[in-house]
């Protein structure tokens, strides 16, 4: 295997990571790809579904007979991200602990998996020479602001979650500008699609909800505003993001179209409507840590990266449903 010539994806067994390496190899990559990832929350069987692999432990590496390889490991884990960085060219760094609500109820949990995992894997880059560093952030970071949120906003995080996703965004910058690492920050909008069963917010969970009749409880009056973004148009911006020649830099990744909630549920109930199913809704109280209005401005993506969205809503919400049927 050629030396520093390896694609590593941290949390790849999740329904981004998996999106990203059916992607890379759909588009004919021949790279080696190591996938690191805890299991907690994806599995071997969702890596099953897009490609062939094979689990080694750290020590096995050099044997891998597989363009894919898992590793079980944590990100926490010091030793294990120094060792599984060898010889590696690129880093997709999307293992963490996500979202508002999970951060609120363990902030300590949250920090450890965010700062500190990012922490390790930045300095496992570094010490490997691993050129390029792509991050998923989130527009949590900017938090309680008048959006539309753009990269040059004063952060401002409301979440434990938007605190440690800045400090990830934070060494960063740093590791750029001291070390030289091709560190791109990616704050992603709220994503959704085809594999997002094991997804908390807020689409997967009312399909998932309303096809096991359950009823939909939108917190707060479902004024809250988000920006919507379909997986394969994420899944572009990181590919266009591991390929750009910059470094140090922070995107907005999403539609650039505000949306409530509220609305984004009636897409959902009029969908499964369509595949004569029902959809029951029901309100509950606002939720500590989440902002009121949340969108963002591309611009900064369409003009250095030659990335922007392709996938309406109401087709993306159809595709999503058409997936969770199919299974």
């Amino acid at each position: 295997m050629a030396q520093n010539n390896v694609i590593l994806i941290t949390g790849g067994c999740g329904f981004i990571g998996t999106s990203l390496i059916d992607a890379l190899l759909q588009g004919g990559c021949t790279q080696p790809i190591r996938v690191l990832d805890s299991l907690v929350t994806g599995s071997p069987e969702d890596l099953a579904e897009v490609t062939e692999f094979e689990t080694l432990t750290v020590d096995q590496l050099h044997t891998a007979a597989k363009q894919v390889v898992l590793v079980q490991g944590d990100i926490r884990d010091i030793t294990l991200t120094e060792q599984v960085a060898q010889g590696v060219s690129t880093i997709v760094h999307l293992a963490a602990n996500t979202g508002v609500g999970p951060s609120v109820e363990d902030p300590r949990l949250d920090m450890e998996c965010n700062v500190v995992g990012t922490f390790n894997m930045l300095e496992a880059a570094r010490k490997h020479g691993v050129k390029k560093f792509v991050f998923a952030s989130s527009g949590a970071p900017a938090g309680e602001v008048e959006p539309p949120i753009h990269e040059e906003l004063p952060p401002h995080p409301v979440s434990p979650y938007g605190s440690s996703k800045l400090a990830g965004e934070g060494y960063c910058s740093s590791y750029n500008k001291t070390f030289g690492i091709d560190t791109i920050c990616l704050r992603f909008g709220n994503v959704y699609g085809p594999r997002s069963k094991n997804k908390a917010s807020v689409v997967a969970k009312f399909i998932k909800q309303a096809l096991a009749g359950e009823t939909c409880a939108i917190y707060g009056d479902g004024s809250q505003t988000r920006d919507f973004i379909y997986i394969f148009d994420l899944i572009r911006a990181i590919q266009a993001a591991m390929e750009a020649p910059v470094g140090g830099e922070t995107f907005q990744i999403a539609t650039g179209k505000e949306r409530t909630v509220g609305e984004v549920a009636e897409l959902i109930a009029k969908n499964l409507e369509a595949h004569g199913k029902s959809m029951q809704i029901t309100h509950e109280a606002k939720r500590l840590g989440d902002v009121m209005r949340n969108y963002s401005d591309t611009t900064k993506a369409k003009t250095i990266l030659g990335w922007q969205t392709q996938m309406d809503i109401n087709e993306g919400i159809g595709e999503t449903i058409r997936w969770f049927l199919a299974r």
